[in-house]
């Protein structure tokens, strides 16, 4: 399979889309001021301990407190309190956790307020990102993941991903980790450490202690509510989990970035250096790989498939409900089980790829078209099956009920994809009223003057239609160079494909919009 990486850098966000045989499957939106990131690690401190739902409230700064159960505090949470208590007490100089004799773990069937005090600082790690009116949920059961391995503070365990079959490679991987790894701290091998050199595993190793090191070091100059460390960029954080050898391109359209991801692959991957590519060409990089047209044909209420079915996704506050359409797809000369078996296993495939394109969670329920015999209900349950295995979340999906329903959850860390796809009517932008077409010159041309004779702007670039530039740029005496003799300054013109027919923006030399 050819997976390509396509990463849209702008100042406000990073838009990451992971193509599949050219096909988009991911599409994952990075704020730049993003403060509350799955990993993140934070002291907080305990705003309300709720014995009912044995549970508590911690404050990590955020508008609506987080929320931590009794069964997310891990085993080791006293070990966790007692450390965290000696370095904010700042009477160690540096606490090296090697040496630290460890308490004994909780009871799994424990009450909170028995762990747990009101205005206690502890250190928790973000679970699940806020998520509508929901403060994120967070845990103590700390762990950091490199690219091979997962480091877990306080723990002596070591485990092996079930992925890795070969009995011989997972006792080889065991005994290798249980050697090399320090006293205290636990290990998850991850499906990527198969076959991999003890040098590679033992710097990650050190790597991921350090990170524990550098963040604990922290703590007696924090005050809580206050982040101690960040998970690594969404852009790094989709290299470390997914990155193989089917990956060929990785294309960035910003410098920096492009700088950053060639960095962090040297560390994790130093022979797939060859595959970033800094692109820079005329069209954006969206339009140019087909991101766009994807993207406006993939959301939406109704999601077309080439054969001519059609899915129509519902959500409501508790499930998302897909249902599924034959549409004009028919033929004669199959039996309607034949047909409904065909359309069924169509439509199993773009509801995987839709689950994973809009990171859809919790409960799903897809309404196929009714089947009768058990033997093709079968079939669709494992082609569902095979589709989602490519979803990197946790997930689960039972057989096909008597009524056609297939129930599916899945793993939810942060806010559904939702892009708006729908584009304000380009006559009136959806106001129901229309100014006069006659005079957008006039009004484009005053803001010119505006720009250049007040604000002494000395690069103008104004993105237009593809129907408004041409009317701009055709001719040997444009209007453009009609503007170039009435203000002595070049105004340069973009044709954006995106645009709907009247639309039009001004940029500065550094790519901004200029507001109006």
């Amino acid at each position: 399979m050819n997976k390509e990486l396509i990463i849209d850098s702008k100042p406000s966000e990073v838009t990451i889309a992971l193509l599949e045989d050219k096909r988009l499957v991911e599409l994952n939106k990075e704020k730049t001021n993003n403060s509350y990131a799955v990993g993140d690690v934070y002291l907080g401190k305990v705003k309300k301990i709720m014995p009912g739902l044995n549970a508590a409230f911690i404050n990590v700064g955020h508008d609506k407190d987080a929320f931590l159960h009794y069964l997310d505090l891990g085993p080791q949470i006293k070990s966790l309190n007692k450390f965290t208590k000696l370095n904010l007490s700042g009477k160690v100089h540096h606490l090296s956790i090697d040496k630290f004799n460890l308490e004994e773990d909780i009871d799994k069937t424990g009450k909170i307020s028995s762990v747990l005090s009101l205005n206690q600082q502890i250190v928790v790690q973000i679970a699940k990102e806020p998520i509508s009116t929901k403060g994120p949920r967070v845990s103590s059961e700390i762990s950091f993941a490199g690219r091979y391995l997962v480091m877990v503070p306080f723990s002596n365990r070591v485990s092996i991903s079930q992925k890795i079959k070969n009995s011989d490679e997972r006792n080889r991987l065991k005994r290798l980790i249980t050697s090399i790894k320090p006293k205290n701290i636990g290990v998850i091998i991850r499906t990527v450490a198969q076959n991999k050199k003890v040098a590679d595993l033992d710097q990650e190793l050190k790597s991921l202690v350090r990170k524990w090191e550098v963040s604990m070091k922290k703590l007696p100059k924090a005050k809580a509510p206050q982040k101690i460390i960040s998970e690594i960029d969404r852009t790094s954080v989709i290299l470390r989990d997914m990155l193989n050898d089917s990956f060929n391109n990785i294309y960035v359209n910003n410098h920096v970035l492009y700088e950053d991801v060639k960095s962090y692959l040297q560390k994790i991957a130093p022979e797939k250096l060859d595959i970033v590519k800094l692109y820079n060409g005329k069209n954006t990089i969206f339009e140019q790989f087909n991101v766009d047209k994807q993207i406006k044909s993939s959301f939406g209420k109704i999601v077309s498939i080439k054969s001519g079915a059609y899915l129509i996704i519902e959500h409501t506050e508790a499930l998302h409900v897909i249902d599924i359409n034959s549409g004009h797809r028919i033929k004669a000369q199959d039996s309607q089980e034949t047909q409904a078996l065909g359309v069924n296993i169509e439509a199993a495939i773009e509801v995987a790829r839709q689950l994973r394109l809009r990171d859809m969670g919790g409960i799903i329920v897809v309404d196929f078209i009714d089947m009768h015999e058990s033997v093709n209900r079968k079939a669709l349950h494992q082609k569902m099956k095979e589709e989602m295995a490519k979803d990197n979340a946790k997930h689960s999906i039972l057989p096909p009920s008597k009524f056609g329903l297939v129930q599916i959850t899945r793993q939810r860390v942060r806010p559904e994809m939702n892009v708006q796809i729908l584009e304000k009517c380009p006559v009136c932008d959806g106001t129901g009223e229309i100014k006069p077409s006659i005079i957008l010159i006039d009004e484009i041309e005053n803001n010119i003057r505006y720009l250049i004779q007040d604000q002494n702007e000395r690069y103008i670039n104004i993105a237009t239609h593809p129907y408004l530039f041409a009317y701009l740029t055709t001719g040997i005496f444009s209007i453009k160079l009609k503007w170039f003799f009435k203000f002595r300054k070049w105004i340069r013109l973009k044709s954006m494909n995106s645009y709907h027919f009247l639309e039009y923006h001004f940029f500065n030399k550094n790519g901004d919009e200029i507001k109006m």
